[in-house]
């Protein structure tokens, strides 16, 4: 992942909102939820639910799929992974260090080898 497209990705989750929503897309899981679902849940109104939702997809942060009346978004769990990985890469010079993200089971996931394979 390249700095800018990280700095974008970071900038449209620095709004309470988005960050809520993205939030909640990754806690519903690969399943997701539809936009009704998630501005009840939220308690945001329906025009500015659209405009996060829209901005969030346009990163490529969550995923939108029409079914027929509705849409249904998702987190777009790959690009959170790249972006976890571009923040965490070579942290610590490669050791574990992140208690939190070591409890979710991703940690060795995201990280790249590193030059010295004994480390």
């Amino acid at each position: 992942m390249e700095t800018l497209n990280a700095a974008e990705l970071l900038a449209a989750l620095g709004h309470e909102s988005r960050l809520a929503i993205f939030r909640l897309l990754v806690e519903a899981g690969p399943e997701g939820m539809n936009a009704s679902a998630i501005g009840e849940h939220l308690g945001l109104p329906g025009a500015t639910l659209s405009f996060h939702l829209s901005h969030l997809a346009r990163v490529g942060l969550i995923k939108g799929e029409r079914e027929s009346r509705f849409i249904h978004y998702s987190a777009a769990y790959e690009t959170m992974d790249e972006l976890i990985a571009f923040l965490t890469r070579n942290c610590c010079q490669g050791k574990a260090c992140l208690p939190a993200a070591t409890t979710c089971g991703t940690v060795q996931k995201r990280r790249r080898p590193t030059s010295n394979p004994q480390d």
